[in-house]
This record gives C-alpha cells, sequence and structure tokens, in this order.
C-alpha cells in the first residue's frame, strides 16, 4: 500500500502524519489527551498495511479504520464525533453536488453559497459552467492583459494575481469577479452622476443609473442642485416638485432592475443641509421600505455644526436663485438628523469640507457626494475599483507579517490599476472621468479576526495603535507601488490639477479606501471590512440565501478550550454576546466582543484611526444597541465630526423590520460537527 485513493479518483501518496492530525483534532474537540493519537495512528496504519498490501484504500477505507480504533482504544466520545464530522462533510458534498459546484479549493458553504448565486458563470440554460477556483483563474487572465499594453509580458501577473485570490490573500470588488473576462466586461463597483436641475438632466442620469445597476455598479447622487418643492418651473409655468419626489422615481427604477440582477442595486441620495427641502429629505425614510434602494445622508459643513454648538440659526438656500429663501435653528435641524436615524438608520450625515480638504483634484471641481456606502467620494461621472486584503492571511505563524503586507499591497495597486485599462466602462464620460484620474480604493477586510489571532481586544487602545501602524504601512506602500507604475507607465491625466503636482510621478489619484466588504469577506470566511464582530453567530440575508454564520476562530478556541457544544452557539445566535454566559473563560469573553458589546465612542474612534491613512473614506456602520439614546447617537454624530471622518452612519438594532444580519432561533441539531480532518 502506497496510495490513497482520493473521492474524485485522484491517486495521492499515503501519509500516515495526515492521519495523525485528524486525530488530534478530534481528541482536542472531545477534550481528550492528544498524546493517545499516535497510538490510534499507529494501530490504523498497521491495520491499513494488513488489509490492503496489494490495493489502495479508499478515503471512506481509512475513515472506518480510524473510527474502529478509537472505540478499541475506549475513546468512545471522540468516535462519535469523529463520525458525525463524516456525516457533516459528507452533507457539504452532498451540498455541493447539489449546487452543482465542483469545489477544489475547499471553500466554506457559505462561501460556495454566496459564488453560485452570483459569481460563478452560467450558461445559456443557466447551469454553472465554471469553479472556483476557474473563476479566479479566469479573472486573473483577463485582469493581467492589460499588462500587454505597458510592453509587459501577461502570463508572470497572471500567476501573481490567481495566487493571491485563489489563496484568499486579497479579493477584488464583486463586478471584478463577476464580470472579468465576460461579454459584459464592467469592472467597477462605484459610480457618481450628476443631476441636473432639469428634466432632461435628471432622466438622464436615471437611464445611465440603470446602465450601471445592470452591469453590477452602484450610484452616488447629490440631489442638491434640483429645485425645491413649490418653486417656478419657468418653461411650464409650473410647480417644482422638489429632490424627494424625484429621489423616488429613482428607487422604483433600481427595484424593477434589480430583480433580475446578480447584485442588488444601490444608491446614494445626498442633499446638502442648506436646501430649502431638508426637513422633507431628514424624514424620508422613516417610514418603512421607504426609498428602498437608498441610503440618504446629509451634507453638512463645518459652518453648520458650529452652529449646532452654538444654537444658532442658518440660511437655506435656493439652488436653482441662490437666495435666501428662509432660516432655521441649526440645532433643532440636527436634532431631526439625530432623532430619524434613531428611528430608522437614515440619514447619515457626509462632512463635506472634511472631504474637499481631502480633495486630490481640488482645481477639477469639489466633490458633492459618495458611492452607496460612503467609503469613496467621488466627483461627476468618476468610478472607482475597489479591493480588500485578507488581515487574517498575513501571518507568519502566530506573528503579523508586515513584508507580507507590503509584497500583497503592490500586488493589488498593480492589478487595480490594471482593472482600469481592461473596464468595459457604461458610458464615455464615465471612461474619460476614470482614466483621468484613475482613483483605485485598497482597503482591508477580517480586521476583527486579525485582533483575536494578535490577543488585542477590539475596544483597547492597543488596536488602535496598531490600526495606526496598519494603514501607515499599507497607505505608504499603496503610494509607493503607484509611483513606481507612473514611472512604468505615466501618471494619471490630471495629475498637474492635483496635490501631487509638485511631488514626483503618480499613478493614481487615490490608492486607499474602506470598503464593508459584505460578500467577499464571506467568500473569504473572515469578518466584514473593519467592523466588529456582530455576533458570534447570526443569521445573514443575501438575496434570495439565508446562511448561519459561525464565528470559526470562536468555534476553534470553544473546542480548544473544552466549552464548546452546539447548544451554546444556538444559544449565541439567539443571544448575538457571549458576555453574559458563565462557562466562557472571562479571557475568551474579552477578545470575542460583538458590535453591541462596544461602546459607540469605540466605534467612531476606530474609524477615526483608519481614515487617518486612508485617501478615500471609510465604509463603517456605528452599531447601537436597541436600547440605545438619542442623547448617545447625537454624541455619535458630533464625534464623528470632531474626529475628521468624513461621513458617519448609524444603525440602531431592531430600527428596521427587514435587517442583513440578524439573530434568531436556530435548532442545535442544524449546527454540525466541523472540526478540520485532512482526510
Amino acid at each position: 500500500m502506497d496510495k490513497v485513493i482520493k473521492r474524485d479518483g485522484r491517486l495521492v501518496d499515503f501519509d500516515p502524519s495526515k492521519i495523525y492530525t485528524a486525530i488530534v483534532k478530534a481528541l482536542t474537540a472531545t477534550h481528550k489527551d492528544s498524546v493517545l493519537a499516535q497510538k490510534v495512528t499507529d494501530g490504523v496504519t498497521r491495520e491499513l498495511r494488513e488489509r490492503f498490501p496489494h490495493t489502495d484504500p479508499t478515503i471512506e477505507d481509512i475513515q472506518d479504520v480510524v473510527e474502529k480504533h478509537l472505540m478499541r482504544n475506549g475513546l468512545t466520545d471522540t468516535a462519535k464525533a469523529y463520525i458525525v464530522y463524516r456525516q457533516s462533510r459528507n452533507a457539504l458534498r452532498q451540498t455541493k453536488e447539489i449546487l452543482g459546484i465542483k469545489d477544489t479549493l475547499k471553500l466554506s458553504l457559505n462561501s460556495l453559497r454566496i459564488l453560485e448565486e452570483r459569481y460563478l458563470q452560467r450558461n445559456a440554460d443557466g447551469n454553472i459552467v465554471e469553479t472556483p477556483d476557474e473563476m479566479f483563474r479566469r479573472v486573473a487572465h483577463a485582469i493581467a492583459q492589460a499588462d500587454s499594453n505597458y510592453g509587459m509580458d501577461p502570463a508572470e501577473s497572471e500567476q501573481k494575481f490567481y495566487n493571491a485570490m485563489v489563496n484568499l490573500e486579497f479579493l477584488p470588488n464583486s463586478p471584478a469577479l463577476m464580470n472579468a473576462g465576460t461579454a459584459l466586461g464592467q469592472l467597477s463597483a462605484c459610480f457618481v452622476l450628476p443631476v441636473d436641475d432639469s428634466l432632461t438632466g435628471i432622466f438622464d442620469s436615471l437611464k445611465y443609473a440603470a446602465l450601471i445597476h445592470q452591469s453590477g455598479g452602484g450610484t452616488g447622487f447629490s440631489f442638491s442642485r434640483i429645485r425645491p418643492k413649490g418653486d417656478v418651473v419657468k418653461s411650464t409655468m409650473g410647480i417644482a416638485s422638489g429632490p424627494v419626489s424625484f429621489m423616488r422615481i429613482f428607487d422604483r427604477a433600481t427595484e424593477t432592475i434589480k430583480q433580475g440582477g446578480r447584485r442588488r442595486g444601490a444608491n446614494i441620495g445626498v442633499l446638502s443641509v442648506h436646501h430649502p427641502d431638508i426637513l422633507e429629505f431628514i424624514r424620508a425614510k422613516e417610514q418603512e421600505r421607504a426609498l428602498d434602494n437608498f441610503n440618504i445622508s446629509v451634507s453638512v459643513t463645518d459652518a453648520f455644526i458650529q452652529r449646532v454648538i452654538n444654537n444658532e440659526t442658518y440660511d437655506l438656500i435656493n439652488p436653482r436663485s441662490g437666495a435666501v429663501a428662509k432660516s432655521l435653528n441649526a440645532r433643532d435641524v440636527f436634532d431631526q438628523i439625530v432623532m430619524s436615524a434613531w428611528k430608522s438608520g437614515d440619514p447619515g450625515i457626509l462632512c463635506i469640507d472634511a472631504i474637499n480638504r481631502k480633495n486630490p483634484t481640488p482645481d477639477i471641481g469639489d466633490i458633492e457626494t459618495t458611492n452607496p456606502c460612503g467609503e469613496v467620494p467621488l466627483l461627476a461621472y468618476e468610478s472607482c475599483n475597489l479591493g480588500s486584503i485578507n488581515l487574517t492571511k498575513m501571518f507568519n505563524g502566530n506573528e503579523f507579517n508586515y513584508e507580507k503586507v507590503r509584497t500583497t499591497v503592490t500586488l493589488a495597486v498593480h492589478f487595480l490599476d490594471n482593472v482600469i485599462d481592461c473596464n468595459s466602462y457604461p458610458l464615455q464620460q464615465i471612461a474619460d472621468m476614470t482614466k483621468q484620474n484613475r482613483k483605485i480604493g485598497l482597503g482591508v477586510m477580517g480586521f476583527a479576526d486579525c485582533l483575536v489571532k494578535l490577543n488585542i481586544p477590539y475596544d483597547s487602545n492597543e488596536a488602535l495603535a496598531f490600526v495606526h501602524e496598519l494603514m501607515a504601512c499599507i497607505q505608504e506602500e499603496a503610494r509607493r507601488a503607484s509611483a513606481k507604475l507612473a514611472e512604468k507607465r505615466g501618471s494619471f491625466r490630471n495629475i498637474t490639477r492635483s496635490v501631487f503636482r509638485d511631488t514626483g510621478p503618480m499613478r493614481n489619484a487615490t490608492v486607499t479606501s474602506i470598503a464593508p466588504t459584505g460578500t467577499i469577506s464571506t467568500i473569504a470566511n473572515v469578518s466584514s471590512g473593519i467592523e466588529p464582530f456582530f455576533s458570534i453567530g447570526y443569521l445573514r440575508h443575501a438575496l434570495d440565501t439565508t446562511l448561519l454564520v459561525i464565528n470559526p476562530l470562536f468555534e476553534q478556541v470553544a473546542r480548544e478550550r473544552g466549552f464548546y457544544s452546539p447548544d451554546l452557539l444556538s444559544y449565541v445566535v439567539r443571544k448575538g454576546s457571549v458576555q453574559d454566559i458563565a462557562d466562557i473563560p472571562a479571557d475568551v469573553k474579552r477578545m470575542f466582543l460583538t458590535a453591541h458589546d462596544i461602546a459607540p465612542e469605540i466605534h467612531v474612534k476606530m474609524q477615526a484611526a483608519f481614515q487617518k491613512n486612508v485617501d478615500n473614506a471609510v465604509s463603517k456602520t456605528i452599531n447601537l444597541r436597541e436600547d440605545a439614546t438619542l442623547e448617545q447617537t447625537k454624541s455619535v454624530f458630533l464625534l464623528a465630526h470632531t474626529l475628521s471622518c468624513k461621513g458617519v452612519t448609524i444603525y440602531r438594532y431592531g430600527s428596521k423590520k427587514m435587517q442583513a444580519l440578524e439573530l434568531g432561533n436556530i435548532d442545535p441539531d442544524d449546527i454540525c460537527y466541523s472540526g478540520a480532518c485532512s482526510y
């Protein structure tokens, strides 16, 4: 017996160390002394050699013998756990077969469900025609082709891009994974469209938004230029209906388009706090399902916030005429923002002066809005493509590896710059503006997991210090990589109208951004963006799929420390936090803080810490407990402005009936034994 027959029919070398590793994990999971592993392994190996002297065993043969020897050594609980594990793995394989996915990467079931739902290519009959591995190869090949524009051989870059993605070290935004190498070919996630004060301009933007949503992108709009409700329309002598009425039309169009899409259409609508219709805008989403396809934010100035603090009045300005329409008390308006956000999660605020102080191309114009999740402030007709580094993969053993971070950053900047050249843009105006500024946004995911691996609590000063060091490294390396690309490929066209005019070559006007990474973090099986854990276990609703998410690091620690049980995880999915569970050690509770265990001001300080070394902006939700007060909500908004955040969004748990992430009841029998096993 020299070989083992894998489930797919392949022959691999027989390796007793794999049996040993699997038995150690099974013993550890059932709180038995792992010293017994070698004895069991030796017995298993002897029997296999006796039973298969001239033939090769299958994986199932080996597992049968492992079970028998566990029982023979009196390890009944371990044998039962091993049997349950085999059953759960078999169920997982059957599920993959039902999904029609051949998975050679051993991704999690949640990853595969997301890939099946949204990303893997299908034929004309709707059948999946690629594996996850083939998806990554498709994307790597397509993006590498841009190298040929600069006299480079794409083959080397293709392999590097593929390796980074297949190892889940770096993933680009969803449209790139969906569309690279396909006929559609639209690869950017973020767009901003202008909305002019005319019927033609408004409906041109609506048409352009429809094309963007159809291709998987999201759109940002400022409606601040539209004349207020009740204003005169000279061409018809009619009365204007105001910006909120047109937002409703945009919302319905998005709803219609998303019905057949692989990615939910998303918008952000922004209105200046000086617009005469600001109060209607603030209250626009207080009713459930109103403007359901929009996030909304109020664009606030430093001067307005100062008047809030001083309890002074401020002017509302008609954007058509520039005349003062009326004056309001700034604090009263701010309190309305706070109340509405507390009730429904909307609006957030955009700190528009902070955004434009960091505008990399101020000579071209002021920035008025952002992409739908707020991480990329953009000029009209700009687009931006994003990517995120998986921080859990930046380790060498237990040590965080900054050299690997730098190598991955350099590769990611190269990848994202290539995307700009490979992209099939939905509009010529977008193609022109994007190539003039070449904005990219490289960020991170798995931050909360990374802190656990480093044994750093999320709400500690040590965590903030790590953020400063980490993002300074990423920002510096991304700028260096962009400058090196500029030496070979040329700087972005508008560099003479930018903040880089006197500092030398630069390929990209922006290089960093912190995105929410909703679905790509699910593919990578890590925590989203820079958020703390929403819960140790929860339900995630994505399109037509509901996913049960159990934090793998917590499960691993629970098994190693001897307090794991399906009943425990079922309780956690119902309750969210582990802080009141007596059987969990205090040091474990300290490391596995959830969003609602963390004080609101800590959330804001974490966002501000990331913003300090980020070109674009930071997408982060300030999660509040259901019993959070209006005063806490107000403090969050004011602190975010004080700490130079570019915007802030709050969400009080339970303030919407439909939530993307929620707690719920799960039968313990639905939580299978999931310990790792090499065979």
